[in-house]
């Protein structure tokens, strides 16, 4: 019997990434006492995943640790141990098995960055061409159960409580924000702007009619998705990322073009701008309010008081208020929340989970949970993937086809969900962070490849 060769191993852990980790709904496989967070399939996929990346780093940890990319995830890890140990016993501000497995989620997510770059570099080509057709599967599948879901009445699972937690199957109500086989609304259209500057991208820089026709498809539906998942912030953050990426492939006059097709989809979706009319509501009556009440003093000196008290005081009519409701929340209980637990340790924070589960800012969320140093940490990381880009910039010089469409679309996606975390706690969605991070890793070694080719 032919043992399972390295390079198929790789590629059967990319594809149970890939494709079990979007496609698969969070049904939950055991419990943890204390919350409502669950042990899922997932996260066995990722055990042995991490024992493939031991064996391969262990016998060379002196050349893993020369890699200034790798010790910076290596350092955010050790600050948000050193956070977690200051929460159980300095702040006491976490129960210690709950906090624990926070940061072990951290570093479950973030160990496929190791996995990708233990790909073999002379087949990273082959590697992304192997990647974006995973995206695309995982795309239309998406896509085909979001329709089942709206209009056939699909299984809705969802985590945005304790029971719904627990696998609980409901139904799609008219007007509902559309989940798919995500956990949330908010996960799915942060995995669409993940995915969506990759197909953008390498539909320009393509040659081939099946190809571009495949490409062209899987944007258009993926738009639909967006759409109706009703992410207002999602979608700003996809015009920032797939307009990065063209800039990066140098298709100036295709931006133009490529918003003009996304506003046209966005347009059929009635709900997502109803909630863009909501937020231009909110901020008219604000405007208005500041604008034309007077206060009470300059009242009370220009009008005379009443002689005489009616001894019936009429029924105040109802003030309509109006409010948005997501932004609510975050500007009066999630934010201050964060802030708070911020002040009481700027240095180290309260802690992994000491927040709660939701902030809905992650820069905020990391700030109160592990502090200045856990912030600046996590941002080391995110600028050295940066930098490490640089060294192959301009990308059109470097790369062709679609290593090209990968490499700008991956960078437009980052700086799009980037923009997303400003208003969505994207980092902790399991099933988009995995994701991001694996592709952040495909994309720098691709990076490194290409340098080592030339230095070869």
């Amino acid at each position: 019997m032919r043992i399972l060769s390295r390079e198929n191993l790789q590629k059967l852990f990319l594809a149970g990434i890939l494709l079990g980790v979007p496609l698969y709904q969070k049904f939950p496989l055991l419990e943890v006492p204390g919350t409502f967070v669950r042990i899922r399939i997932e996260d066995f996929l990722i055990f042995f995943i991490s024992i493939y990346v031991a064996v391969h780093y262990l016998p060379r940890l002196n050349l893993f640790f020369k890699k200034s990319l790798e010790r910076s995830i290596i350092l955010f890890w050790i600050v948000g141990l050193v956070s977690l140990v200051s929460a159980i016993f300095v702040t006491k501000t976490v129960i210690p098995h709950i906090g624990f497995l926070h940061w072990a989620r951290r570093v479950e997510y973030m160990i496929v960055v190791f996995f990708a770059l233990s790909l073999i570099k002379s087949k990273s080509r082959d590697i992304v061409d192997f990647t974006v057709k995973l995206l695309l599967i995982a795309t239309f599948a998406v896509f085909i159960y979001g329709v089942g879901q709206k209009y056939f009445h699909w299984p809705v699972i969802i985590t945005q409580n304790e029971q719904y937690s627990k696998g609980i199957a409901l139904r799609f109500v008219p007007g509902a924000h559309l989940t798919s086989t995500f956990a949330g609304h908010y996960d799915l259209a942060s995995f669409m702007v993940l995915v969506l500057p990759v197909f953008v991208a390498s539909f320009f820089v393509i040659r081939g009619r099946i190809s571009k026709f495949l490409l062209f498809t899987a944007v258009l539906v993926g738009l639909w998705v967006l759409a109706n998942t009703l992410s207002r912030t999602s979608v700003v953050s996809y015009f920032f990322a797939v307009g990065l990426a063209l800039f990066l492939i140098k298709k100036y006059k295709e931006i133009v073009a490529v918003f003009l097709v996304s506003l046209v989809v966005f347009s059929f979706s009635s709900n997502l701008f109803d909630r863009y009319l909501r937020i231009i509501e909110v901020a008219r009556e604000n405007l208005t309010k500041i604008m034309f009440v007077v206060p009470a003093p300059v009242l009370a000196q220009t009008e005379p008081l009443p002689s005489r008290i009616s001894s019936q005081s009429p029924t105040p009519t109802p003030i309509a208020v109006f409010e948005d409701r997501s932004t609510s929340i975050r500007f009066n209980v999630e934010w201050p929340r964060a802030i708070r637990a911020f002040k009481k340790n700027p240095i180290l924070g309260t802690g992994y989970s000491s927040i709660t589960l939701a902030t809905d800012n992650d820069y905020l969320r990391a700030l109160g949970e592990i502090g200045i140093l856990g912030m600046f940490s996590f941002l080391l990381v995110i600028a050295l993937v940066f930098l490490e880009v640089r060294g192959v910039y301009p990308l059109t010089r470097n790369f062709t086809g679609l290593e090209l469409g990968f490499a700008a679309g991956v960078v437009g996606a980052t700086v799009g969900v980037l923009v997303n975390a400003v208003f969505i706690d994207v980092f902790e969605s399991s099933k988009l962070a995995i994701i991001f991070w694996l592709m952040i890793g495909i994309l720098v070694c691709l990076v490194r490849s290409e340098k080592y080719q030339k230095n070869a």
